[in-house]
């Protein structure tokens, strides 16, 4: 069970994983070793998270959805696949818990007096200086 906050938690079943080779630094061990860990979980069937958290994800993270509806997480950070399995772990508690968070609802006001009235004069003194740039007909 991977616990989030007090409202999210994943069981372990939930998580797929695949393995590939990387890139990057790491010279010839790069070519042998499937150090890169491809994190899948399957959204729409997870009971642990509400379902207001998964809407919210799939607005924020486009790229992250597969058509098949799999949240993939990946890394490549590290040489070895164990830190990159946990560095995957951490990326998916860190989406989730950006998720979680419930954007305040904007109240919308009104602007003030003086800002309209700066906006006005930033308007005039603009018209003004394109207005010098132009060139006079001679008399």
């Amino acid at each position: 069970m991977i616990v989030i906050n007090e409202r999210i938690a994943l069981a372990a079943e939930e998580i797929s994983w695949k393995f590939a080779r990387s890139g990057g630094p790491g010279g010839q061990n790069v070519n042998k070793v499937a150090s890169k860990a491809m994190l899948f979980w399957d959204l729409a069937s997870s009971p642990g998270v509400p379902d207001d958290v998964k809407s919210r994800l799939r607005s924020l993270f486009p790229s992250r959805v597969t058509t098949a509806g799999a949240f993939l997480v990946s890394s490549q950070r590290f040489r070895d696949q164990e830190r990159n399995r946990q560095d995957c772990l951490d990326k998916l508690r860190e989406l989730l818990l950006q998720a979680a968070h419930q954007p305040r609802k904007r109240c919308p006001t009104r602007p003030s007096r003086s800002s309209r009235e700066a906006r006005l004069q930033d308007k005039k003194h603009r018209a003004a200086r394109k207005s010098a740039r132009r060139s006079r007909p001679p008399d």
